[in-house]
């Protein structure tokens, strides 16, 4: 028979304690479950008097202290010698051990919204009182020093932890803290400091905007300045009475550097509508109040195009099956359309009616003498309004420039100047020292005539330095600028005085630019005179961007990757916040020049 192991004795007394079946449900507020650290738990988050389980007498704990061997001290005996400043303290959890910033919940952007408090004396202490518990305790006091008023001039915050000014804050402990350290072997920080330094690390990746910076100094200024706001509105007025802005345009001039474009592309122009073959035209509205893009294709149609930089809305396609449509421009006032061609007539159409009415067959007449064209000019392509939009140039042949009266509406010829050999390119001058009636032509011998057309006679006559085969004929809306492109690749650019009347006979060019090799076929001054677009459709990406100023191209674009292909039609948009860039592929490619506002 095994031997039985005996049972262990008892070395404890019984607990008095009630056993709790298992399934029964605990009540919260059964003082009789909770030892004694869950009831000193409740008194530092809850404000209850702590009081030990078995007692029921009234004791008065100091709250904040951690050590396990706490004693309870008689009010009466041991307390009545201390003064009261030293009998009551706030408990500012201080521990000898510094805090991680990770296990205090504090994240890196939580005082994001938070305002500067200034010095610690800005934290104002508290009075707080609890009711009398169901012991009867009294009630727990912490005493601090009177909060001071926070400075008018700065707003006071909505909440502050009195524990940040006593917090420790290991920066080594994380690697997302370590980057706030001013030096390698900087390890503690307080709390004050590390509030100050998750600011500064806050500023340093999200800086203030420009806008924001801007708006705080008027206000600075008009709390110092400004005695009413009377003073205030009449100080606007003269600021807006001295500026030579408009009410609701732009800013002052941008004044571009040379050598770095800042460019952006956008999405295409005609992505949502493009065309089936090369686009001849592009141009647009003469209004900076109407973003509107003019396109023509070899497909016969003319499209318009709502210019947002983003989506490019299509709004409207004209197609004119008789004339394939070389040559397209709007109306100085904006409110029409004129569409001409290598056809004796030509078509405008009116933006406002959206009505398209075809001129008479023929300029000088109704009828058209199929039987002998000589007689009669075959092509109305190379054209140019004056900039009141009153009368149209025409190039016609050997040398036959036609002026068309367009104020009347009749679409007839008034009048003709003629020059030795065919004319390449028409170009109304403009500026101060131009009354509006002077256009200049260029002829295939490389001579450019300055005409007088009110009194149908040539003021002024020279020859492109070094021309041969030019041309191309443009100048800038100013006048300051002339430019001629001939087919060698080379662009000579003139000054104001080729395009006077009083200048010498043999003007000399501020530049000859040779940046392209092959024939020009695309000359585009920008509207403030600072930029000059030049294009050859011979060869694929052959297109630059010259620094006025400078006459210098610049390096940054477009570069090898720019799908330009054969650029065949370049325009800027009225305040030149766009440059469009059509090519024989049907696309306009449409870029943002980030240096001139919207």
């Amino acid at each position: 028979m095994g031997k039985h192991a005996r049972k262990r004795q008892r070395t404890t007394k019984a607990s008095n304690k009630e056993q709790i079946p298992l399934g029964a449900k605990v009540s919260l507020t059964d003082d009789a479950s909770k030892d004694d650290e869950e009831r000193r738990l409740e008194s530092l988050l809850f404000g209850t008097p702590y009081i030990p389980s078995g007692k029921n007498k009234e004791t008065v704990i100091t709250v904040g202290e951690r050590d396990e061997g706490r004693e309870e001290m008689d009010a009466a005996g041991e307390l009545g010698g201390l003064l009261d400043t030293d009998l009551f303290f706030v408990d500012d959890n201080t521990s000898s051990k510094p805090v991680d910033a990770t296990e205090t919940g504090m994240d890196t952007n939580f005082l994001d919204g938070l305002e500067a408090t200034g010095s610690e004396e800005n934290f104002g202490g508290f009075e707080e009182e609890d009711e009398a518990g169901p012991s009867g305790a009294d009630h727990l006091l912490l005493d601090s020093e009177t909060p001071k008023p926070f400075p008018q001039s700065r707003k006071a915050p909505a909440w502050t932890d009195p524990d940040d000014t006593s917090l420790q804050v290991n920066l080594a402990s994380s690697s997302r803290l370590r980057k706030l350290r001013d030096a390698p072997g900087e390890d503690v920080v307080g709390g004050r400091e590390y509030e100050r330094r998750l600011r500064r690390q806050f500023e340093k990746i999200n800086p203030t905007p420009e806008w924001a910076v801007k708006a705080r100094k008027r206000q600075s200024k008009r709390q110092r300045g400004a005695s009413s706001d009377e003073d205030s509105a009449e100080e606007d007025i003269e600021n807006l009475v001295a500026s030579t802005n408009g009410i609701v345009g732009k800013g002052r001039r941008q004044r571009l550097e040379p050598g770095i474009l800042a460019i952006e592309r956008l999405r295409d122009a005609n992505q949502a509508a493009p065309a089936e073959g090369k686009v001849e035209v592009v141009q647009f509205h003469p209004s900076p109040q109407v973003p509107i893009l003019l396109t023509c294709s070899a497909d016969r149609r003319t499209r318009l195009f709502n210019i947002d930089g983003h989506t490019n809305p299509h709004l409207q396609t004209l197609h004119i099956p008789s004339l394939p449509v070389t040559n397209a421009q709007f109306h100085p006032s904006g409110s029409s359309i004129l569409l001409t061609g290598q056809r004796p007539y030509f078509y405008t159409y009116d933006l406002q009616s959206g009505s398209t009415m075809r001129s008479p067959r023929g300029l000088w007449g109704t009828t058209f003498n199929a039987s002998n064209p000589g007689t009669e000019d075959l092509s109305m392509e190379i054209s140019a309004f004056d900039s009141s939009g009153e009368v149209l140039a025409i190039a016609g042949r050997r040398g036959y420039v036609h002026l068309v009266d367009w104020k009347s509406g009749t679409g007839q010829v008034v009048g003709s100047v003629k020059a030795n050999t065919a004319v390449k390119a028409l170009w109304w001058t403009r500026g101060p020292g131009s009354n509006g009636r002077e256009l200049m032509t260029l002829g295939e011998d490389a001579e450019v005539y300055l005409w007088d057309v009110g009194e149908r006679r040539c003021v002024r006559r020279w020859k492109d330095d070094g021309g041969f085969g030019s041309r191309v004929l443009s100048g800038d809306r100013a006048g300051s600028y002339l430019a001629v492109g001939s087919r060698s690749g080379i662009v000579n650019v003139y000054g104001s005085d080729a395009a006077s009347s009083s200048g010498g006979d043999h003007p000399k060019p501020l530049k000859a630019i040779g940046n392209l090799t092959t024939s020009i076929s695309s000359v585009r001054f920008n509207h403030d005179s600072q930029l000059l677009a030049i294009a050859s459709n011979t060869k694929k990406d052959q297109m630059r961007l010259i620094h006025l100023p400078s006459l210098t191209s610049f390096s940054n674009w477009p570069t090898s990757s720019t799908p330009l292909g054969h650029v065949t039609s370049i325009d800027f948009s009225t305040g030149s916040e766009y440059v469009a860039v059509g090519n024989s592929r049907g696309r306009v490619l449409l870029y943002h020049l980030r240096d001139f506002e919207f």
